[in-house]
C-alpha cells in the first residue's frame, strides 16, 4: 500500500464523524432522488400494465338513450378498434350500520361475457348470473362495510328498493380514483360500484335493447379528435354529452395529477440536497487543506507531484461519496417501495410493479459524485500547485483592524470572550460567510418541505369552512322544477336549501378548450359560496361568468373576453359569454354563474340539479331516514365527511411524504452544522490550548467556539428563510395541476420550526464539539511543526 494511502485511511479515521456528516448529506441528496422517481416510475408502469392488461378505453361518451343498433354504426368509424356500450347510472343504497344513505354508481355487465373494455380484475367470487339480482361490488367499497360474497345491498333502482346480492368484488381500470358527483376525493364507505347484468338494469330504467354510456379503444396511432368529432355527429340526436379522452376522463384525470406532483418533488428537491452536498464537501475539503498545507508542501518536497496530491484528496472525496451513494441507494429504494405501496393501496392498483431502473441509479450515483467533486476541485486547486517552500510556509496572518474603525468599542457593552467571538468572525469573512450560507441552505431546505403543512390547512379552511358552509348537498337523479326545492326545504332536520343546478358544457377560447361542469347558484346564497383572491365572497352577476385563475389560465382568458360555451345536454346551444370575475380556486377547474341567469341562457324554465342543505343536528337521523327512500335523490355528500376523508387521503399522503423529505432535510441541517463546528475546533484548537494553559477554564474556551457557532447560526436564520420562500414558490409551482393548485402559505410557525431544527442540530453539535475540547491534549496540540 502506498504511503498516500495509508495517509488517506488515516485521516478517515480520524475525521470519521465529519466524513459521516457529509456521507449522509449526500445519502439524503441520492434517497430524495430515487425515491421520488422510483415511486414515479414504479406507478406509472403499474398504471400502464392495468390499462393494457384490462383493455381500458380510450374515448368515452355519455348520452340519454340511444339504440342497440348504434354500436355498429360506432365501430365502423375509421381508427376504432373496440366498442362497449352499457347502461350507467347512480342510486341510493340502505347499509347496516351507516345512518346516511350510500350512493352506487350501477354499471352493467353483458349477460353473457366479461365486457372487451375496460374489463373487471375479480378480488373474489364470481360475475354475476344473468337476469339474477345479482352485482359485483368494488373492492374498497366492499371492505369498508365488510361486506363479502353472498351479502345482500338494498339498493333504491329507479325509485323501487330491490335487494342485490353479492357475487363477488372487483377492481376496474375505469374506477382506480372512484368519485362520486362533486365529491373532491375518494369515499369508499358513503360511495361505490355496483355491476349488475344487463338483463337487470336495462328493463329498470326502460332501457331494453339500449345504452346510455359508449366506451371505445382506438387503433394504436389514430388521432383521437377525428374519432370524437365522427362519434359526437353520431350521438348528437340521442343526448349525446360530447365524446372525451382519458385526459379528461375522472379517474384518469385525478390518477395522473397525482403522478405528475410525485414527479414535480422528484425533480426539485434532488438538485437542492446535491447542491448543498457539493457546498458541504468544498467547506470542509477547502478548510481541512488550509489545515494541512504544511503537509502538502512536504510531500511534493519529498518529490510527490501536484497530480498525485490531486489524487489523493480526489480519494479522500471519493471515498466519502461511495458511503453516501450507498447509503442512499438503501434509503431511497426503501423509502420508495414504500412510498409506492401506499399509493398502490390508495388507488387500489390490483399489482403492483416496482420498478428498480439502472439508469436511476446511475443517475442519482453519478450526479452525487460530480457533485462532491465539483465541491472539492476549487479546494485542491488552490493549493496542489503551490511550490513547496510556499505550501510549508504557514498562510499570513489575518490583518487584524479595529471592528468599524474603531468607531465601536464592543469592550465596553460586551465580555472580553464576546469580542474575540466578533474578531475572529471578522477577520476570517470568507470562512464565515461560507459557514453562514452553509446553516442558512439547511434552513431553507427545512421551509422548503415544511410549508406544505400550513397550505394544506389552508386549502381545508377555505374550502370547508369559508366557501363551502353546507351540513350535506343533495343530487337530484335528474333536473328537477323549483317545486322540488320547496319538497326538500319540508324534509326533517333541514333548517334552509338553496337551489343549484350543474350542466355539462364545454369552454373553447381559440384552440384552447375544456369540459366543465357549469355551476349555477343563487345569486345571495350563504350556502356554498364563491370567493375572490382575499376570501371575500363573489355577488354572481346576472349575466357572464365567475372562473377560477386555473381554468383562466388553461383557456387563456382575461376579464371581460368572451368564452364560447358549447351545452353539452338538452338544446345543445353554442353561446357566446363574458367573463365577469376571475377568482381563486385551489381544487378543480371551476366556472359558476346565476342561477337565474343559466336558465334564461339556456331558454329554460327554473331548473335545479339539487340542493345544499343546513340540518339540525338533532333531526338528521329522520332526514337520511327519509333520503332513503326518496326516488328524486341520486347522490347525498355530507360536509363533515368530506373534510375528514379529505384529511385521510390527499392531506395524509401528502403530509407523510413531506415527512420524509424533512427528516432528509434535518439530516442535512446536522451536517452542515456539525462540520462547521468540528472543523472550526481543528482551525483553532492551537488557540484554544493556549488559552487553557494561561488559566481560561474549559468552559471559558468552549464558550468562545460555540458563541462564534450561535452567531453564525443566528445569522444565517433571515438568509435560510429568504431562500426556504424561494424553493417553496418553486414547489408550489411545479405541483399546479388542472385539478389541484396547492397555494404558497408559509406561515410564521414554518420559519420558526425550521430554525428550531437548525438550532437542535447547532446544540447537538455543540455538545459533542465541547466534549472534544474538554479532551484536549494540550502537549499534543501547542506541538510546533519544525
Amino acid at each position: 500500500m502506498r504511503a498516500l494511502d495509508i495517509k488517506l485511511l488515516r485521516d478517515l479515521r480520524r475525521l470519521w464523524a465529519q466524513a459521516l456528516a457529509i456521507a449522509l448529506v449526500m445519502a439524503a441528496g441520492v434517497a430524495t432522488l430515487i425515491l421520488g422517481v422510483g415511486a414515479y416510475d414504479s406507478l406509472s408502469t403499474t398504471r400502464e400494465r392495468y390499462y393494457d392488461a384490462h383493455g381500458f378505453a380510450d374515448v368515452f361518451a355519455s348520452l340519454t338513450r340511444a339504440p342497440g343498433s348504434l354500436k355498429a354504426e360506432i365501430a365502423a368509424i375509421d381508427g376504432v378498434a373496440a366498442v362497449e356500450t352499457r347502461v350507467e347510472k347512480i342510486a341510493l343504497a340502505d347499509l347496516p350500520g351507516m345512518a346516511e344513505p350510500a350512493s352506487v354508481l350501477l354499471v352493467s355487465l353483458p349477460d353473457t361475457h366479461m365486457p372487451a373494455l375496460n374489463r373487471l380484475y375479480l378480488r373474489s367470487g364470481r360475475l354475476p348470473d344473468p337476469g339474477a339480482e345479482e352485482a359485483v361490488a368494488s373492492a374498497g367499497f366492499a371492505a369498508a362495510h365488510g361486506l363479502a360474497e353472498g351479502d345482500t345491498i338494498r339498493v333504491l333502482i329507479n325509485g323501487r328498493q330491490r335487494d342485490v346480492k353479492l357475487s363477488g368484488t372487483a377492481l376496474s381500470p375505469e374506477f382506480i380514483y372512484a368519485l362520486g358527483p362533486g365529491a373532491l376525493m375518494p369515499d369508499d364507505r358513503r360511495f361505490g360500484i355496483l355491476w349488475a347484468p344487463e338483463s337487470l338494469l336495462a328493463p329498470a330504467y326502460d332501457l331494453d335493447g339500449a345504452f346510455n354510456q359508449v366506451a371505445i379503444r382506438l387503433v394504436r396511432g389514430v388521432n383521437p379528435q377525428a374519432v370524437i368529432a365522427e362519434a359526437d355527429r353520431l350521438l348528437a340526436r340521442y343526448g349525446g354529452r360530447g365524446a372525451y379522452t382519458r385526459k379528461d376522463q375522472l379517474s384518469h384525470a385525478f390518477l395522473d395529477a397525482e403522478l405528475r406532483q410525485l414527479q414535480t418533488m422528484s425533480r426539485i428537491l434532488p438538485p437542492i440536497f446535491l447542491l448543498v452536498s457539493a457546498f458541504l464537501v468544498n467547506m470542509t475539503l477547502s478548510r481541512l487543506i488550509a489545515l494541512e498545507r504544511e503537509q502538502i508542501g512536504l510531500l511534493k518536497a519529498m518529490g510527490y507531484s501536484s497530480l498525485s496530491v490531486v489524487r489523493h484528496y480526489a480519494g479522500f472525496v471519493t471515498l466519502i461519496a461511495i458511503a453516501g451513494i450507498a447509503l442512499g441507494f438503501v434509503a431511497g429504494g426503501w423509502l420508495g417501495a414504500g412510498l409506492t405501496r401506499l399509493y398502490a393501496a390508495f388507488f387500489s392498483f390490483p399489482f403492483l410493479v416496482f420498478s428498480r431502473n439502472p439508469a436511476v441509479y446511475g443517475i442519482a450515483a453519478g450526479a452525487t459524485y460530480a457533485a462532491a467533486i465539483l465541491g472539492a476541485v476549487k479546494a485542491v486547486r488552490d493549493v496542489a500547485w503551490l511550490s513547496p517552500a510556499v505550501a510549508m510556509a504557514p498562510p499570513a496572518p489575518p490583518r487584524f483592524r479595529k471592528i468599524l474603525g474603531g468607531m465601536a468599542d464592543l469592550s465596553r457593552y460586551v465580555r472580553q470572550s464576546g469580542v474575540i467571538v466578533m474578531r475572529h468572525l471578522t477577520h476570517w469573512p470568507v470562512r464565515t460567510l461560507s459557514g453562514v450560507l452553509g446553516m442558512a441552505m439547511a434552513v431553507a431546505i427545512l421551509v422548503g418541505s415544511l410549508w406544505s403543512f400550513g397550505s394544506i390547512e389552508h386549502m381545508i379552511d377555505v374550502t370547508f369552512q369559508r366557501s363551502d358552509r353546507q351540513d350535506a348537498t343533495i343530487t337530484f337523479t335528474d333536473v328537477r322544477r323549483m317545486d322540488a326545492l320547496y319538497e326538500v326545504r319540508r324534509l326533517p332536520g333541514v333548517k334552509q336549501a338553496e337551489p343549484f343546478r350543474a350542466v355539462a358544457v364545454k369552454l373553447v377560447n381559440g384552440p384552447a378548450q375544456r369540459r366543465i361542469s357549469l355551476i349555477g347558484n343563487s345569486a345571495g346564497g350563504q350556502l356554498s359560496r364563491v370567493l375572490d383572491g382575499k376570501l371575500v365572497p363573489v355577488t354572481l352577476p346576472d349575466g357572464g361568468l365567475v372562473i377560477s385563475e386555473a381554468l383562466a389560465e388553461l383557456l387563456k382568458l382575461r376579464l371581460g373576453d368572451k368564452v364560447s360555451v358549447e351545452v353539452l345536454e338538452g338544446r345543445r346551444q353554442k353561446l357566446d359569454v363574458p367573463v365577469s370575475a376571475i377568482i381563486t380556486g385551489f381544487i378543480g377547474l371551476t366556472a359558476y354563474m346565476n342561477l337565474d341567469a343559466m336558465n334564461r341562457m339556456l331558454g329554460e324554465d327554473q331548473l335545479i340539479s339539487g340542493a345544499y342543505l343546513a340540518l339540525d343536528a338533532e333531526g338528521r337521523g329522520a332526514l337520511f331516514a327519509r333520503l332513503k327512500e326518496m326516488p328524486a335523490a341520486s347522490f347525498i355528500s355530507l360536509r363533515y365527511a368530506a373534510l375528514a376523508n379529505f384529511r385521510e387521503t390527499l392531506a395524509q399522503n401528502i403530509s407523510i411524504m413531506i415527512t420524509v423529505y424533512t427528516s432528509l432535510a434535518s439530516i442535512i441541517a446536522f451536517g452542515v452544522v456539525y462540520n462547521f463546528a468540528r472543523i472550526s475546533l481543528s482551525e483553532q484548537g492551537r488557540e484554544m490550548a493556549s488559552l487553557r494553559v494561561l488559566g481560561f477554564t474549559r468552559g471559558e474556551v468552549s464558550a468562545l467556539l460555540l458563541g462564534e457557532l450561535a452567531v453564525v447560526a443566528v445569522v444565517a436564520q433571515p438568509v435560510g428563510w429568504l431562500l426556504g420562500y424561494g424553493f417553496a414558490w418553486t414547489m408550489a409551482n411545479g405541483f399546479r395541476t388542472d385539478l389541484y393548485r396547492v397555494p404558497l402559505v408559509v406561515n410564521r410557525e414554518v420559519y420558526a420550526w425550521a430554525s428550531l431544527i437548525v438550532f437542535a442540530a447547532a446544540a447537538l453539535s455543540g455538545l459533542v464539539v465541547r466534549r472534544r475540547i474538554d479532551r484536549l491534549d494540550m502537549i499534543e496540540v501547542l506541538k510546533t511543526r519544525e
